[in-house]
């Protein structure tokens, strides 16, 4: 069937209800316009083979190139989904915004790499074929490699861009866009709406030949020297002490053995074990529970654990598949054969930014200058904690780790010591500009050498911590809101948020509302001022406690809003920890069903 020939078609199937007013509206064009002519005839055979819900999930929507670049599920034809065109309009954006904001002789690079998702490696190379039609020298990264990796690789072939193929932790069904500035960051103003801009606007899309681009040069396969730069850059951000541990690692079939095992040698530590049953490359990460690769999820390491119990590990670690999150669990006592535990995102980043600093103060390398940087949803502690160490500390900032690294740059990035988010992101030094997985499992392995060489645990550590500066718990819940109204029901609940606040959540009284869209500070009259701090859709409830609040915010890469509960009992001398902590957990159990039913 012609293209032309299928209208009548979508005309028919939209009268009869079939397809949805706004998926026909993305349809028509792919049917008609000479920029979508490879994908015309797909789309009218799905028309002629009454293929409707497919074509209401792939076109009920453009696909947002959001302010780190696009992600979804992956489809042949679509303009709500991952695919040919939709990539190829994200590289070739990128590609018109950087040389719009260069000079007309500047020589330009583009770094790129890509995971092991489907497809990944042929949406990179397809990316690679754009870029230099567009007049880029691609530094490209063949083979899997990590996120922090790519953005390593921006800064050390200083290029203008670069661009990761991947979408982190979601379902086997997805993959993504990454677009990174060349500071090695993710796009923040005004590039991110810059580029945007660009991708909305894309019409035909040049491509070079990808063989034949490697051969005259325009394609540089720089995988080896920047993989051994790269782990030459982590080495440098070791600490020196006892390696005497027996590791358990995993990336959940994704990327990480790529960096991981390698840092972890290359500080030291010899006896690693890989964790075979999730070792191998997949994107369908066949062996992790739901097939979905997230160190969030603490089931995701039960097998693991089983694996450390049977062999007399003292660590288990994973990363994600694109290895820029990371999570670990350890025993509950010394006893390795016994109880073991996971530690939440914001528990590393407390146990991490602490070891950091101590260290970094025992060698005499920390002063008021230096920093730590994390995001509003992040925990607190880590603020008491930099008060501790006498060091600067901002934590004013939203969601994503890209507000973390603008902030180093805005900083001396020379003093920079920590960055920290909540969702399993951590960073040290200054070769990156991502959260990096690697150098946390570098870390995280030497604190759980120091703790193992004194005796104690890393529970009873956290433990020492919460000692100090009181008890924190946090909790991150969601609440989805899919299909096409999905958009509509996030905005609505938000905005009841804004108008009708519950007055009350947990038998807490909220006395205050922190909204940073429309930059004001309500008091539980009703009073308003002005509140200073970032721009975005972020809304946070304070409670009469202090340091109880509850963020909340719609995701940027899931239909779904987030909400981040935070709770906290100063430090008291003679406190029972382990009793404190059962409270705030009941209590953040509390907030949670409250917020549930008051969000629908």
């Amino acid at each position: 069937m012609h293209s032309h020939d299928a209208l009548p078609l979508l005309e028919a199937a939209e009268q009869a209800g079939n397809i949805s007013a706004a998926a026909s509206a993305n349809i028509r064009p792919w049917l008609t316009e000479a920029k979508y002519a490879e994908f015309a005839p797909e789309v009218a055979d799905h028309l002629e083979n009454k293929k409707f819900d497919e074509l209401n999930k792939a076109f009920w929507k453009v696909l947002e190139f959001g302010t780190g670049g696009r992600r979804g599920e992956m489809y042949p034809i679509g303009s709500a989904v991952i695919n040919r065109r939709t990539m190829g309009e994200s590289a070739a954006g990128l590609a018109a915004y950087v040389k719009s904001k260069s000079a007309a002789d500047a020589t330009l690079a583009c770094a790129i790499a890509y995971d092991t998702r489907h497809q990944s490696d042929e949406f990179a190379q397809l990316c690679a074929e754009i870029m230099v039609a567009a007049g880029f020298t691609v530094y490209f990264l063949e083979g899997f490699h990590s996120t922090p990796c790519l953005s390593f690789a921006v800064r050390h072939n200083r290029c203008a861009c670069g661009i990761m193929i991947t979408a982190s932790h979601n379902p086997p069904s997805d993959n993504g866009f990454k677009a990174y500035w060349d500071n090695g960051g993710q796009l923040v103003p005004p590039h991110d709406e810059g580029v945007i801009g660009e991708v909305m606007n894309v019409d035909s899309i040049a491509r070079a030949d990808f063989d034949r681009s490697v051969t005259e040069g325009n394609i540089v396969l720089c995988q080896d020297e920047v993989d051994s730069a790269y782990i030459d850059a982590l080495a440098n951000q070791a600490f020196p002490g006892s390696r005497e541990l027996k590791i358990i690692y995993s990336p959940l079939h994704g990327v990480g053995s790529s960096a991981v095992l390698p840092a972890l040698a290359r500080d030291g530590f010899e006896d690693v074990e890989e964790f075979a049953p999730q070792a191998t490359p997949d994107g369908d990460f066949p062996n992790v529970p739901g097939h979905v690769s997230n160190p969030e999820n603490p089931a995701v390491f039960d097998a693991m654990i089983e694996r450390a119990r049977d062999v007399g590990a003292d660590l288990v670690l994973a990363t994600d598949p694109d290895c820029d999150r990371i999570g670990f669990a350890a025993p509950r006592t010394l006893d390795r054969s016994g109880e073991w535990e996971t530690f939440t995102g914001n528990q590393i980043a407390a146990l991490l930014g602490d070891y950091v600093l101590s260290r970094r103060r025992a060698a005499g390398d920390l002063s008021p200058e230096h920093f730590v940087v994390t995001t509003l949803v992040t925990t607190r502690m880590l603020a008491r904690i930099a008060e501790n160490y006498s060091v600067k500390f901002f934590g004013d900032l939203l969601v994503g780790f890209k507000w973390i690294a603008d902030t180093i740059d805005q900083q001396d990035p020379s003093l920079f010591a920590f960055g920290a988010e909540e969702s399993h992101g951590y960073l040290v030094g200054e070769y990156a500009r991502d959260k990096d997985g690697p150098v946390a499992a570098m870390l995280a392995a030497e604190m759980a050498a120091e703790s193992k060489a004194a005796g104690v645990t890393l529970h009873e550590r956290l433990e020492k911590l919460f000692e100090r500066y009181g008890c924190h718990a946090e909790k991150t819940i969601s609440v989805y809101k899919r299909g096409e109204t999905g958009m509509e029901e996030m905005l609505a609940v938000m905005n009841r948020f804004r108008a009708e606040p519950p007055r009350v959540l947990a038998d807490m009284q909220v006395i205050g509302i922190r909204d940073y869209l429309n930059q004001t500070r309500t008091d539980a009259t009703g009073s308003t001022e002005p509140l200073a701090g970032p721009v975005g859709n972020l809304l946070i409830l304070d409670f009469q406690a202090e340091g109880n609040y509850v963020a909340i915010r719609p995701s940027g890469t899931e239909p779904k809003i987030k909400f981040y509960l935070f709770v906290h009992h100063p430090p008291e001398d003679g406190t029972d920890v382990p009793a404190c902590r059962q409270r705030l957990e009941m209590r953040l159990a509390n907030l949670a069903e409250d917020l549930n039913a008051y969000a629908g």
